[in-house]
């Protein structure tokens, strides 16, 4: 098991088996090589025929959200474009559950050169730290998932169910509002599995210029050739992991490029569905989910959040290299060591070169500038939509009051 040889990925382990619980990644002691190989076919054997069951539940669940909704859009006799988005947004949660397992069929090779590549990089970057500096201390990344991942994933399985139960209304019975909840917990915890892997990116990250930054302290009162010698066989190492990274950063965004999008798409819609109904509801007395729709797309909203900030704090970090380059070229040993100097060039020009960005491929960025832009479009959705409603509600006034004289 890959797990074994990775303490990020051990660390990661419990976190991994529980999105496996939901069915949203293979389980994790099945990835790489193993010495109980039929143990291992039985166990995948077992995890495909879960996720089938859970594709059906899936199916079955979306048909009867979606009579569900036909029935309440004709109750409350709003059949213009409430159905439609009603039911597109039901159909969603088949597509983004097939998305998902499809995702797996195909890339499970993908996933499993993931895991080896984190293993293989952790082991690397460990042993160019051991002559200049040492290692970070290992708890901070364990923190991290807690507060990152952790606090989270418990809130959201524990708020989810408290603020969308009784807006589903009278018209789903409650074994299908039970099933509901598991299906749109399961969705969500997508972002933080991505989260995970996001993590595990920026704690390599970390130690990589933990280690550049013990290279510039030794470099201050250096005046050894052989020591700048060693401090540049050090510094091209250093570029060599950093240029790893960022290839394994392209691998983990092709992994997941097809489940971000389709989840970041889901609570776009779910949020103007959730806007809709509440307005429908605005001139009803008995609406007894008014504040509950508030924090339903509140949920959605940091949900998404919670990659994106994980994404940009990865950048941040990644981007502090060009910095830390420029203050050592600037020194005067750097200057008098000729190689030196060609060392840093080169390193800083593939920095330049080579950004650091997680994109859902090449759609569009997960950042907080992303996050920011998707909020400014949605308000602006929000603000179509609710023109549309006004104008059908005075239409259908104006209609009233005609029959009325008429």
């Amino acid at each position: 098991m890959v797990a074994k040889k990775s303490r990020l990925l051990a660390t990661a382990y419990p976190y991994l088996q529980i999105f496996s619980a939901f069915s949203l990644t293979p389980p994790p002691q099945n990835i790489g090589n193993t010495s109980h190989k039929r143990l291992r076919w039985y166990l995948m054997a077992g995890f495909v025929c879960y996720a089938a069951g859970i594709i059906v539940l899936v199916l079955f669940v979306s048909h009867l959200n979606i009579v569900a909704i036909d029935k309440e859009v004709l109750d409350y006799k709003v059949a213009d474009f409430t159905r439609v988005m009603g039911n597109i947004q039901k159909s969603l949660y088949s597509v983004v559950a097939i998305a998902n397992q499809l995702n797996m069929l195909f890339n499970y090779r993908r996933l499993g050169g993931i895991y080896e590549d984190i293993a293989n990089l952790e082991k690397d970057i460990d042993e160019a730290s051991q002559c200049f500096g040492g290692q970070r201390q290992g708890y901070s990344f364990r923190f991290r998932l807690v507060y990152s991942v952790g606090v989270w994933l418990v809130l959201l399985m524990a708020l989810t169910p408290r603020f969308t139960l009784m807006a589903m209304g009278p018209y789903v019975s409650w074994p299908c509002k039970i099933l509901t909840e598991f299906i749109m917990i399961m969705q969500q915890l997508k972002s933080l599995e991505y989260c995970v892997f996001v993590l595990i990116i920026h704690e390599l990250v970390l130690r990589l210029r933990h280690t550049i930054l013990q290279l510039q302290v030794e470099l201050e009162d250096c005046d050894r050739e052989d020591m700048l010698q060693a401090i540049c066989v050090a510094l091209k190492r250093n570029q060599l992991l950093i240029g790893r990274i960022w290839r394994l950063e392209g691998e983990v965004g092709a992994y997941f490029t097809l489940s971000m999008t389709l989840l970041f798409l889901y609570n776009g819609l779910t949020i103007l569905h959730m806007v809709n109904w509440a307005y429908i509801n605005t001139f009803l007395d008995n609406d007894c989910c008014r504040y509950d729709r508030f924090f339903i797309i509140s949920m959605l909203l940091l949900n998404l959040l919670v990659p994106c900030l994980q994404s940009q704090l990865c950048i941040n970090a990644y981007n502090c290299f060009p910095r830390i380059l420029h203050k050592i070229r600037c020194m005067s040993a750097a200057s008098d060591f000729p190689i030196l100097t060609r060392g840093l060039r080169e390193y800083s020009l593939q920095m330049q070169h080579l950004k650091l960005l997680f994109t859902c491929g090449g759609l569009f960025d997960i950042n907080l500038k992303y996050f920011g832009g998707m909020l400014v479009t949605i308000m602006g959705y929000i603000i179509i939509l609710i023109q549309f409603k006004v104008q059908a509600i005075a239409e259908n006034k104006y209609k009233a009051s005609f029959n009325i004289s008429g």
